[in-house]
């Protein structure tokens, strides 16, 4: 097949799954998740609901691959936020104020109901490995240059933020997420050694 019919049917093929995608994601905001069907999928997307069948088997396909691109789209984010020069301090907590703040957001659209129909996926899996490692990184940097502690291992750092940053999701406000940011960055620097606390003086 010629290059150019090669490129036009990935072209139309790349549409219509966004258009799905799209679709699914309409659909979610205005109805939630349960009960999404072929049918409202294919006529929120204006196209046919034998086309949409060649490119997804069922609704849970639809909304599976809708999250993929929401994941990604995030970890796009995070990378874009790292992406500014200056020390990895810095670039960290420009990516975890980012990641508090899609937590925030995410939750306030469907992320509960979300979770419990995907049930942890190998896409999300994978997303929380690259995501894991990607904070780690920064956090090794960054005690290398001595800016974190480093009488724990970054492992288990970046273990510790990802798990802190959830709380984001029950949080009221915007300013809340920010404090939460805060407190947990404050959990990463040197420890300062405990000073001796003054001798007691027994009064007789």
């Amino acid at each position: 097949m010629p290059k150019l019919w090669n490129e036009t049917i990935d072209k139309h093929r790349a549409a219509v799954r966004n258009a799905a995608l799209d679709a699914m994601a309409t659909l979610v905001a205005e109805h939630g998740l349960v009960g999404l069907t072929m049918s409202q999928i294919a006529e929120q997307a204006g196209i046919g609901r034998a086309t949409l069948y060649k490119y997804f088997p069922d609704a849970h396909a639809v909304l599976t691959a809708w999250h993929e691109r929401e994941i990604t789209a995030h970890l796009d984010q995070l990378a874009a936020a790292a992406d500014a020069a200056g020390p990895a301090l810095e670039r960290l907590q420009a990516v975890l104020q980012t990641y508090a703040q899609i937590q925030h957001h995410s939750a306030g659209h469907h992320g509960g109901e979300l979770a419990t129909l995907l049930h942890r996926g190998d896409h999300v899996d994978r997303a929380q490995k690259r995501l894991h490692d990607f904070i780690q990184d920064l956090v090794s940097e960054a005690s290398q240059a001595g800016d974190l502690r480093d009488d724990v291992p970054a492992d288990e750092l970046a273990g510790y933020c990802l798990h802190a940053l959830t709380a984001a999701s029950t949080t009221p406000s915007r300013d809340a997420v920010h404090r939460l940011v805060t407190v947990t960055l404050a959990g990463l620097r040197p420890a300062r050694p405990t000073p001796l606390a003054p001798p007691a003086h027994h009064h007789r």
